[in-house]
């Protein structure tokens, strides 16, 4: 377990600068706003979208009700930022939670949706103290944690909810394909789900075992060595997470749910805001099958294809087509481009002090090993 953990790190700040590169940030931008134009222009030939802007009134229930939409995104980060005090026993203040929180987010935006923000997760906590290998099997836990919620929520909603209005939107076909897609995508994070199980809790030596089998083929030869030490990852959580009380795994747990629920909650204050009268029980439902769906997205963050998603599947439940573009964007601005922006903005500075503290090390251990050096 220490020789996992105190590995130098495979990537490290100064590494991930191409990593967020300008275009990066700039690249789900542009797909974002050319399928909404797109989407607009085809609306255009079938409504004025001039009466469709007027129908957007912003009473004052209409404004409370999109604070609430961004107190439901302070909801999330609550939760996300709750759960790395808890996985680090307290050990990360508030204040640095909520950077790990945003950094982890910003990368979501700008990777696709399977990447996901986890994917940077053990640099930003061990920028905060961390030491890397923990970091890594923490980052594993989270990543358990959010397919987890998935896993447990998903059946119970559709369970409780009429199939015909759980998977219904405007066309026959979307809807029998979006269905499809759901239940193919839950099986795969079902699957995956247990396999993490079984590599971080209940039987990490079998997985880890599997794992060096399957990258000693000749073909995946040249990843072993990460290979390996995903494995030796694996077995250092389980011993870590098998000391926890259950208090420890009601909180983790309730902040994930917390975290995801607030989420999805910003699209019922929208509809809250607009079309009050819709059945808000539909819209959250509808809300799990939106993640699920968006969990293979190709492109990062889901730009343009979230558009399009939303516009189609709540398409029944809004008067026009119109209407229902500009709720999508009201939701895409609330919950993607404001983390976008946050991210570009602060993540320049923090990769130029990360960058500068890396090599301020490296040069006293060169200096170090310079002086021992001429002493002998």
């Amino acid at each position: 377990m220490a020789s996992s953990r105190n590995k130098a790190p495979a990537s490290g700040p100064a590494s991930t600068g191409h990593y967020f590169s300008a275009w990066k940030i700039i690249l789900p931008v542009i797909i974002g706003l050319a399928v909404v134009a797109l989407m607009f222009y085809h609306d255009a030939r079938k409504e004025d979208l001039a009466d469709v802007w007027r129908c957007i009134r912003f009473t004052p229930w209409a404004v409370f009700c999109i604070f609430l939409a961004f107190c439901c995104m302070f909801g999330r980060d609550f939760g996300l930022s709750w759960r790395f005090r808890e996985l680090t026993d307290k050990q990360l203040r508030w204040s640095q939670a909520y950077k790990v929180d945003l950094r982890c987010e910003f990368t979501s935006c700008v990777t696709p949706s399977a990447v996901g923000g986890s994917s940077l997760g053990m640099v930003f906590l061990n920028t905060q103290g961390i030491e890397f290998g923990r970091a890594t099997t923490l980052m594993l836990t989270t990543l358990f944690l959010d397919e987890l919620f998935f896993v447990v929520f998903c059946p119970i909603v559709v369970l409780v909810t009429p199939a015909g209005e759980i998977f219904a939107s405007g066309g026959e076909g979307f809807s029998h394909g979006i269905e499809i897609t759901f239940w193919l995508v839950y099986s795969f994070l079902a699957l995956y789900t247990f396999v993490l199980f079984t590599g971080i809790i209940w039987k990490p030596l079998w997985i880890r075992k599997v794992i060096t089998v399957i990258f000693r083929w000749r073909i995946l030869r040249r990843w072993s060595d990460k290979a390996d030490a995903l494995g030796e990852n694996m077995v250092a959580t389980s011993r870590e997470l098998r000391t926890k009380s259950a208090s420890f795994w009601i909180k983790v747990f309730g902040a994930t749910s917390l975290s995801w629920t607030s989420r999805y909650l910003v699209v019922n204050a929208l509809f809250l805001a607009f079309l009050p009268h819709v059945d808000q029980w539909i819209v959250l439902a509808r809300q799990f099958v939106i993640w699920v769906v968006l969990m293979v997205s190709p492109t990062p963050g889901g730009s343009g294809l979230s558009e399009w998603i939303f516009s189609e599947y709540y398409g029944d439940l809004v008067p026009s087509a119109g209407l229902v573009l500009i709720l999508a964007i009201f939701w895409r601005l609330i919950s993607y481009y404001v983390y976008l922006l946050i991210g570009a903005v602060i993540l320049p500075s923090w990769l130029g002090k990360a960058y500068t503290k890396l090599r301020g090390k490296s040069s006293g251990k060169a200096a170090s090993k310079e002086t021992d050096h001429e002493q002998e």
